[in-house]
């Protein structure tokens, strides 16, 4: 069993957070809280900030500062936003980690969703085809980004759910949501036709290597668009 003890390695107004989960409304101002915690004010801001950039907390002017729910993504993307600044070839790597951990998880995420996940399933690919055979195309960025984050939206893990949402979030940083190759489109489309297809019938193994197959298409997109 895992021992319960805050890392030492966290801030004070860090651990303040830990330590009060059942403070979900506004959380008391710096003052009070240097006085709580025995912080000076300008060392609680700077802390404040770096809460703000994890998306723990949100501050605003007339309803204070206010707990977010857990979300990884926030510390992910961060980080990740720089990685790409650094080298694009880092979203290539964030990518083929991306294919593996829906890969990895595919048969248990699956399996959770309900019939109201399948119906939404449907609708989305209905859209899509909708868009990509009307007058003009239109690509269907959104749909394509929901399809994928909803088929993994019953995992109660946070950090998975978190890593796939940074992807799409890095996906449209880097401009892969305009890219405009109606045969590529298709392709990927035809994929998530069997994937939701197999959702619905409860072939888990078809839709497994239904986005097998279709993941490796990123590749393809990545090396044509550079």
């Amino acid at each position: 069993m895992l021992r319960e003890r805050v890392s030492p390695n966290i801030s004070e107004f860090l651990k303040y957070l830990a330590a009060h989960p059942e403070a979900e409304n506004n959380l008391p101002a710096l003052t009070e809280l240097s006085r709580e915690l025995g912080v000076g004010v300008a060392a609680l801001r700077e802390q404040l900030e770096v809460a703000r950039a994890l998306g723990l907390v949100e501050v605003k002017p007339r309803t204070g500062m206010r707990r977010k729910p857990y979300n990884f993504a926030p510390a992910v993307l961060k980080s990740l936003d720089y990685a790409i600044a650094l080298n694009k070839d880092h979203f290539i790597a964030f990518a083929d980690l991306r294919q593996h951990v829906e890969i990895a998880y595919w048969r248990e995420a699956v399996k959770l969703l309900t019939p109201e996940d399948h119906n939404k399933l449907r609708n989305l690919v209905s859209r899509a085809w909708e868009k990509l055979r009307g007058s003009p195309i239109e690509i269907p960025h959104p749909e394509h980004r929901e399809l994928h984050l909803t088929i993994y939206q019953r995992l109660n893990n946070p950090f998975v759910t978190g890593l796939l949402q940074s992807y799409w979030d890095a996906y449209e940083t880097v401009g892969l949501n305009f890219f405009t190759d109606y045969t590529y489109l298709t392709e990927v489309w035809n994929y998530h036709q069997q994937m939701v297809d197999s959702i619905c019938s409860n072939d888990v193994e078809a839709g497994y290597k239904a986005l097998s197959e279709h993941t490796d298409l990123i590749h393809q997109l990545i090396s044509s668009s550079q």
